[in-house]
């Protein structure tokens, strides 16, 4: 199964021979959702962009939509309908009104504020003590830099990371995921009320203002688009930085490499998001209509899960893909972000603190270890986000 603890610690050995083998397989969850998994990167490029693959979960078998089984647990929040369960138009327009604030320029201008927060969190980390460098450094770090974006308060960030957390730790509906998932559609509630009475330069205020003059978003559009821009960049970057730098200290030749050609950051990144996707998996897709994967035929409302993390690691495309090697000139063409119109709208954001959160610890902490064996680490129990629930380190 893909979420047993072997897969969730090394999943790369399954997508190899689930690669040879096909490329596309059948795959069951401990919840009893089912679908079929694609791992070849040409196939999951095309997939990723194939408009007959819908992300609506009302297009999905009758089997999962039965006692709202496979629907998203955010449907039955008031959350559920947004940028991950639209298809074109209807997601062509959502994407149209956001993406105005995710611009090149709009966030390059948050850089210098991510150095320095990047530069007091490894300040404040204890020397010679053992350390979470999640917990205490990649979370707090991309915690401030969406909140400033967005336009949370910092008073609410600690309960909004403890929500967010919860939501994404699991598919499976436990107890822990319903009640964060009620916090949170309460919290917006009241933050599109507060920015009604006082905007700020910030994105909520801008889109809030948006739905208020009639532009584009409905009320119920409103807080699913709010919900997801929380979550989902949230858990990406932290995903990102916490692996990257796990990975570079099980390479330590690589990090070696990196203190001594700190000009090779940006495309140390891109291998790091080729070798090791913090988003393993896109969300489900379902065919509209019979189709073909691969040369596999694929009915009408099949199920469909793009192995991201597998087509990441094809030797079609990336030659010797188990190998880390940042200065690997194609490591750009990965598939960490997704493809076509779904392509994530927080890349850049991702980036930029990536760069500047790797940067930081490769520069500034040199003695950098593991504290604990590799074996002894536990994985997020996450269908989609993929990454080590602490990094324990000793600075």
């Amino acid at each position: 199964m893909l979420d047993d603890e072997r897969m969730l610690a090394d999943p790369y050995p399954a997508y190899a021979g689930l690669r040879e083998s096909g490329g596309l397989r059948r795959v069951d969850l401990r919840s009893g959702l089912y679908g079929w998994l694609v791992t070849r990167y040409d196939d999951a490029r095309a997939a990723l962009a194939d408009p007959r693959l819908s992300k609506d979960p009302r297009n999905a078998p009758p089997d999962w939509q039965e006692a709202g089984r496979g629907r998203p647990l955010e449907d039955r929040s008031g959350l559920g309908t947004h940028l991950l369960t639209t298809d074109p138009p209807e997601h062509t327009r959502l994407r149209r009104l956001v993406s105005r604030y995710f611009t090149p320029g709009r966030l390059d201008a948050l850089r210098p504020g991510i150095e320095r927060r990047v530069d007091a969190l490894l300040d404040g980390l204890p020397k010679g003590a053992e350390v979470n460098l999640i917990a205490d450094f990649a979370s707090p770090l991309q915690l401030a830099a969406l909140c400033d974006v967005l336009g949370v308060p910092a008073a609410d960030r600690t309960d909004f990371q403890r929500w967010t957390t919860a939501v994404v730790s699991s598919d499976e509906d436990g107890e822990a995921r319903p009640e964060a998932l009620g916090l949170l559609g309460a919290y917006v509630g009241e933050l599109v009320e507060a920015k009604r009475r006082v905007p700020g330069d910030d994105v909520i205020s801008a889109i809030t203002a948006a739905a208020d003059d009639g532009e584009r978003l409905s009320e119920p559009e409103l807080m699913a688009m709010i919900f997801l821009l929380l979550v989902a960049g949230y858990e990406t970057t932290v995903g990102l930085v916490g692996l990257g730098v796990y990975t570079l200290l099980r390479h330590p030749d690589q990090l070696r490499l990196l203190r001594e050609r700190p000009g090779l950051l940006d495309g140390a990144v891109e291998e790091l998001l080729r070798y090791d996707s913090p988003v393993e998996r896109a969300t489900w897709r379902f065919a509209t209509e019979p189709m073909e994967i691969g040369g596999v035929p694929v009915p009408a409302g099949r199920p469909i899960l793009v192995a991201l993390g597998a087509a990441n690691r094809d030797p079609g495309r990336f030659p010797e893909p188990d190998r880390l090697d940042i200065t690997r000139e194609d490591a750009a063409g990965h598939l960490s972000f997704g493809h076509g119109p779904h392509y994530c709208l927080g890349a850049m954001l991702a980036r930029l603190t990536g760069r500047a959160a790797l940067g930081g610890v490769v520069r500034r902490l040199p003695g950098l270890a593991l504290a604990v064996p590799p074996e002894r680490l536990r994985w997020r129990a996450s269908l989609t986000v993929r990454g080590p629930q602490r990094l324990p380190v000793v600075v």
